[in-house]
């Protein structure tokens, strides 16, 4: 597997003790009605553990996660693991409320934009006496699992993103931005979209995962290392102009969720997207004959986003010793490689070499998972570096401001220099 580099940015620099962060969420139950899943011991000696995923809730990667889940049920008489499956769209929240209220699962696959802040607000159990480092052979994105030198998740899968292309409708296989929005406009019919992504507000956490892409392809960064807030820099500028430049192009399905127009590039109506891994597993498992390729994203930079998923065990949890039994479980190298085995999965938590598939079908895909594999090095996380916490109020405040540039013709400059004011004035008060 190619070795990852650890990065040198610092994007918990602006985790402090959470209090106000947790007040928020103890609000939150109070307004909130959400029905809260418990740890229950079961009958007799069995304990049962509840682990909650947004990719369990998947259709069609969920059951395969499950049969996964079975291999841990099957090897322990004293523990079952039940799945609990929370879409995307609400998962954060009803996570982040539940735990808030001192209750939910027991055991939590959480993206970093949610592990950070958990973590932060005391709501997650401390791993340290539990995963002991020199015990596992982890990859280089394990920094981000720990919060002032304690550890409070282990990387449950991270896989960054490319540019995916259906080589029946591409026109060609782009190398810059401006081959890609050429090929987009080429391969546009009247029954097929050149390009597609998320630009609309209902979609917000995916949006700003899009955006996150064409600012980092275009050497931006929400912040610099001293925690001087770029929103507005040259770089960040050019990178939402090209996002812009993509909209008005005439080539996406405007409006459309990402599982609407993900389903449009499995039957074949969309030629280009840039998406991570779990999607080109979704892809090849919904159509097992799409001429799926892929190559790194086309930008000035090599850097992307990445989905870092922890895998993190509930503060408030009654089973403590049946979670982290679990978390050791999904571990050890069996468990590990068979994670990989998921359509979609690039990187697990530890360093294990991904198993080879026997079809032609699986060896085209592995394909596709070696260009994500050679752009591991360049996945950067999707948060303001140094302010973990900020992050959700800053994405709110910049997308809106990009839809701004997208639907009404806004100039890019200004609405960043509106968005980095805001951010300095509602946010941070300064």
């Amino acid at each position: 597997m190619t070795g990852m580099v650890q990065s040198n940015r610092s994007f918990g620099r602006g985790w402090r003790s959470g209090a106000a962060f947790k007040a928020a969420l103890f609000a939150g139950v109070a307004m909130a009605s959400v029905a809260a899943h418990s740890s229950v011991a079961a009958a007799q000696d069995k304990t049962t553990i509840e682990f909650a995923a947004s990719v369990l809730a998947d259709p069609s990667r969920g059951p395969i996660y499950q049969k996964w889940i079975d291999g841990f049920n099957e090897a322990h008489d004293d523990i079952e693991v039940k799945a609990v499956g929370i879409p995307f769209s609400s998962f954060a929240n009803t996570v982040l409320t539940q735990l808030g209220g001192g209750q939910g699962p027991d055991v939590m696959r959480l993206d970093l934009d949610v592990f950070m802040p958990a973590a932060s607000a005391g709501l997650l159990m401390d791993l340290d006496d539990t995963i002991a480092d020199g015990e596992y052979d982890f990859i280089g994105p394990d920094q981000y699992m720990k919060l002032d030198g304690t550890r409070y998740g282990v990387v449950f899968s991270m896989t960054p993103y490319v540019l995916l292309y259906n080589a029946d409708l591409a026109k060609g296989v782009p190398e810059t931005f401006e081959e890609l929005i050429e090929d987009a406009k080429a391969a546009r019919t009247d029954s097929v979209y050149g390009y597609a992504f998320r630009t609309t507000m209902n979609q917000a956490a995916g949006f700003w995962q899009d955006l996150c892409n064409f600012v980092y392809g275009f050497g931006g960064e929400w912040a610099d290392a001293e925690g001087n807030l770029t929103i507005n820099s040259p770089e960040v500028v050019a990178g939402v102009a090209a996002y812009k430049e993509m909209y008005d192009a005439g080539v996406i399905p405007v409006g459309a969720t990402s599982s609407e127009y993900r389903q449009m590039f499995w039957e074949g109506k969309v030629a280009y997207m840039i998406d991570n891994g779990g999607v080109a597993g979704l892809l090849a498992n919904k159509a097992p004959d799409l001429p799926l390729e892929a190559v790194p994203s086309p930008f000035p930079h090599p850097e992307q986003g990445m989905v870092l998923a922890a895998l993190a065990v509930n503060a408030n949890s009654k089973n403590k010793d049946a979670a982290t039994e679990f978390v050791k479980w999904v571990l050890s190298p069996e468990a590990q490689q068979a994670l990989l085995t998921i359509p979609g999965e690039v990187y697990a938590g530890t360093k294990v070499a991904r198993p080879e598939g026997d079809t032609e079908t699986a060896k085209t895909f592995e394909k596709v998972m070696e260009v994500y594999t050679s752009q591991a090095d360049y996945g950067t996380p999707q948060l303001v570096p140094g302010y973990a916490d900020e992050t959700p109020q800053m994405q709110q405040i910049i997308l809106e401001e990009v839809v701004r540039v997208l639907k009404s013709g806004d100039d890019p400059q200004e609405a960043m220099d509106r968005a980095q004011s805001q951010i300095e004035r509602r946010v941070l008060r300064r």
